[in-house]
């Protein structure tokens, strides 16, 4: 970090390989913009979240398809599964859409092979902006890897149908090696008493992005109870977007207090002398933006006596550091995170208890539901980005707890636009954390992961900070470099009032560490802070 940060705005960070996954969108007019999406703004981006705005090789080969389809006036999305594009079609179709619904007559599932079998949801043109929340939000659409490898194969393009044979899809020893891997993690220096039973491969579910898992998951308790789901405390916004898109109620207590975890009681009891199902209680561990861990414990005696399943989204705190089955069912992490650490690759896994209560029960859920579209070259590439995990994290934690001292020391100056600092050694919730972090071994050390934010006196004082911050900026987590976002400005930039109920707010930035040197980084944010405390008394 001995130079300025060269990236160009809209383009990858490095080193930005083909299926790069980030963006670089440097200084606050940028975000204020992405918030109200500007056109403009969105079609500028070389490139995107893959799972927010199709990559180009997707949008290259729905091209070749769109070409030989001859249905004019209409696009087309293409996923792995003739599961997940019939899913698309019962969410286009839906009641829950309101007036933006299609009618049946409008949508169709079409099947095109070249070097495997795609199946093609073809709509009306002006209806893209409803199906691209589908994309989105449910996260099983194609890879970019998987675009790139039929792409090779285009002169091959053809349309079939259900009474031919589909091409043979690719095999790989990674899946084995992933699954492996993930088992071995969990069950590495674990937490409390001696579990019944251990995680095996075989209770390791692939995913081919988190959002996938996470909707997945949702979809298998949905087609055997159809009852309703609580989010407790805050989430990611498109995990909240596919409970409320996708099944028949939600329930959200964002702060994830204890006086929430009471009221949350109060609804399960009202529920059940209804006799209306709650089929699930999520939590992130811990959440995003703001790091509040939830209280496992008082979830788990809830899971015990109301019969849900507790299902918990381990990505900010990573298994690395913290063991959550002695009290989840299920755990979910976006393997494209820390465990990838390269931002060049999706991915996600859920893994069950072994040792929960619930597992003769979803065993055969996940046996019957489950099929595997997480593509062969994408879970090679995660089985050879995650050989790393470990030392990598060490790095991560380690930057992250540096960085979090020297902004807290800024917090406690009165000279100081730095107002605080959230992360989980900080936080009111730091038992529920450090209760679930591992022992530490002679090859890793836990710690309070690699994301935090900070939060300043002023809007101006937080435009300064993040101007003047000389890392890479964007939306993504867990990368080989440092990257910073003003996550609410940029995600709630429209509902700054109701995302302040949760302790959101507009002068809080997102950071999550990457692998530089610890000294160089300390000295860019200490620079950065430097031109916020500049701010001060101003406007």
């Amino acid at each position: 970090m001995s130079t300025k940060i060269q990236t160009l705005w809209g383009d990858s960070i490095p080193p930005a390989p083909r299926h790069a996954i980030t963006v670089h969108m440097p200084s606050w007019e940028t975000v204020v913009r992405f918030a109200e999406r500007d056109p403009a703004l969105m079609a500028s981006f070389k490139k995107m979240y893959p799972r927010m705005i199709p990559h180009s090789d997707v949008k290259e080969l729905t091209q070749a398809i769109l070409k030989i389809a001859g249905a004019e006036g209409q696009v087309c999305m293409l996923f792995p599964s003739p599961e997940s594009a019939s899913e698309c079609k019962d969410f286009a179709i839906s009641p829950k859409r309101g007036e933006d619904a299609l009618s049946p007559d409008d949508i169709s599932i079409r099947l095109f092979d070249i070097n495997v079998r795609f199946y093609a949801v073809f709509f009306p043109a002006p209806k893209a902006p409803l199906m691209q929340s589908f994309w989105c939000n449910a996260g099983v659409g194609i890879s970019s890897r998987l675009a790139e490898a039929s792409l090779k194969h285009v002169e091959l393009l053809h349309e079939a149908s259900n009474n031919d044979a589909p091409p043979q899809a690719e095999k790989t020893a990674a899946y084995t090696v992933l699954r492996e891997r993930i088992a071995g993690l969990l069950e590495r220096a674990p937490v409390g008493p001696a579990r019944s039973a251990k995680v095996s491969p075989d209770d390791v579910y692939l995913f081919q992005t988190g959002m996938a898992a996470i909707y997945s998951v949702h979809q298998f308790l949905l087609r055997k109870h159809n009852g309703s789901t609580v989010l407790f405390g805050f989430a990611f916004p498109h995990t909240m977007n596919a409970f409320r898109d996708f099944g028949s109620g939600f329930k959200h207590f964002g702060l994830g207090t204890a006086e929430e975890l009471d009221q949350l009681e109060d609804y399960l009891k009202a529920e059940s002398s209804e006799g209306r199902k709650v089929q699930a209680v999520w939590a992130e561990f811990p959440s995003n933006p703001l790091v509040v861990t939830p209280d496992l414990d008082g979830l788990r005696k809830l899971a015990d006596k109301y019969h849900f399943a507790l299902i918990i989204d381990d990505t900010i705190g990573s298994f690395c550091n913290v063991d959550l089955l002695g009290a989840a069912d299920i755990v979910v992490t976006s393997l494209t995170k820390s465990f990838s650490g390269y931002s060049d690759v999706m991915g996600a896994s859920a893994v069950l208890s072994p040792s929960s209560s619930l597992y003769p029960e979803l065993k055969p859920l996940f046996r019957d539901s489950y099929h595997n579209d997480l593509f062969a070259l994408d879970a090679e590439t995660l089985e050879q980005n995650s050989r790393d995990y470990l030392p990598r994290s060490t790095i991560l934690n380690a930057n992250a707890a540096r960085l979090v001292a020297y902004l807290s020391a800024c917090a406690a100056d009165p000279n100081s636009a730095v107002s605080r600092v959230y992360y989980p050694s900080l936080c009111w919730s730091r038992p529920h954390y450090t209760a679930r972090m591992r022992t530490p071994t002679a090859d890793f050390t836990p710690g309070f992961g690699g994301l935090f934010s900070v939060e300043f006196e002023s809007v101006d004082a937080t435009r300064a900070f993040y101007d003047g911050l000389d890392v890479h900026q964007g939306p993504h987590l867990g990368a080989h470099v440092t990257i910073a976002l003003p996550f609410v400005k940029g995600l709630y930039g429209k509902q700054l009032e109701w995302a302040g109920a949760f302790g959101l707010r507009e002068t809080q930035i997102r950071v999550a560490t990457g692998l530089e040197d610890g000294g160089l980084l300390e000295e860019v944010f200490r620079a950065a802070v430097g031109r916020a405390d500049k701010m001060r008394g101003r406007g």
